[in-house]
C-alpha cells in the first residue's frame, strides 16, 4: 500500500462538489442513457433476435426484471448510508477476516503500513460480528443461498476439479489485490462511488469495460492450455 499511496493522484473529485448535486446526478444519468442505448444497438447488430418466449414472473421463482434489481440495489445503497454511515462496501470485510487468520497464526499486523490504523487496529481487535460489512456480507451469502433455495435452484456442486480450484484461488487473488489498491470492488468503487457522484468509480468503470475483453480471452487461452 505505501507503494500506490505514493504514486501520483489527482486526490479526490467528486462532481457533486464542482457541478452541485442536481447537476452531477443529472450528468451522470445521461450517461447511463447513452450507454443503455449503444450496448442496445451493438446488440442488435450483433445478435439474431430473440424469439424465446418470455419466461412468466413469480415472487420467489424470478426471473426479475432489471429495472426492480436496479431499485431495489438503489434503495438498499441508501438505507445502507443511513444505517451504517457509509456506503455498501464488501471487500473491506474479506481483508479483515484474512488480517484475522493471520493475526490467528502470530503474525504481527501492527507493523504493516495498511493494519498500523487506529480504524484496522479496532476491527482487528474485535469480533467480526461488530464489524458492519463483515454482518453485510454474511448476510449476502445466506441471503442468496435462501433465494436459490425458494426458486429450486440451490445444486452445489461437491466435486469441483482442480483446474477449475486453481483458477479461482489465481482469479480471487487478483481481484482482492486489485479490490484493495483501488479501495473497492464493483461494489465499494464503482456502485457506490458512482452514487457518491465520485470520479473514481467512472475511471472505474472504464478499466473493467477494457479489462473484461482482455481477461475473457486470457481465460480462453488458460483453458485451453490446461485442457491440452
Amino acid at each position: 500500500m505505501p507503494f500506490w499511496w505514493s504514486a501520483p493522484s489527482l486526490g479526490s473529485i467528486a462532481l457533486s462538489r464542482h457541478l452541485g448535486w442536481l447537476a452531477a446526478i443529472g450528468v451522470q444519468l445521461a450517461v447511463f442513457a447513452l450507454m443503455v442505448w449503444l450496448s442496445r444497438q451493438i446488440e442488435r447488430w450483433r445478435a439474431a433476435p430473440d424469439t424465446s418466449p418470455t419466461p412468466q414472473f413469480t415472487l420467489l421463482r424470478g426471473p426479475w426484471p432489471l429495472l426492480a434489481g436496479a431499485v431495489g440495489l438503489a434503495a438498499l445503497n441508501g438505507l445502507t448510508l443511513l444505517l451504517a454511515g457509509h456506503p455498501w462496501g464488501i471487500t473491506w470485510a474479506f481483508s479483515l477476516w484474512g488480517g484475522k487468520v493471520l493475526q490467528g497464526v502470530g503474525y504481527d499486523l501492527s507493523q504493516t503500513t495498511f493494519w498500523s490504523g487506529s480504524f484496522q487496529q479496532n476491527a482487528l481487535g474485535a469480533s467480526i460480528l461488530a464489524d458492519t460489512t463483515s454482518v453485510m456480507n454474511i448476510g449476502l451469502v445466506l441471503g442468496a443461498a435462501l433465494a436459490a433455495g425458494l426458486a429450486g435452484r440451490f445444486a452445489p456442486a461437491l466435486r469441483v476439479p482442480l483446474r477449475v480450484i486453481g483458477m479461482a484461488l489465481f482469479g480471487g487473488l487478483l481481484l482482492g489485490y486489485g479490490a484493495r489498491i483501488a479501495y473497492g470492488c464493483n461494489i465499494g468503487a464503482y456502485f457506490s462511488g458512482v452514487a457518491s457522484t465520485s470520479l473514481h468509480g467512472w475511471l472505474w468503470l472504464a478499466g473493467a469495460l477494457l479489462g473484461t475483453p482482455v481477461g475473457i480471452r486470457l481465460r480462453g487461452v488458460l483453458e485451453r492450455g490446461s485442457a491440452n
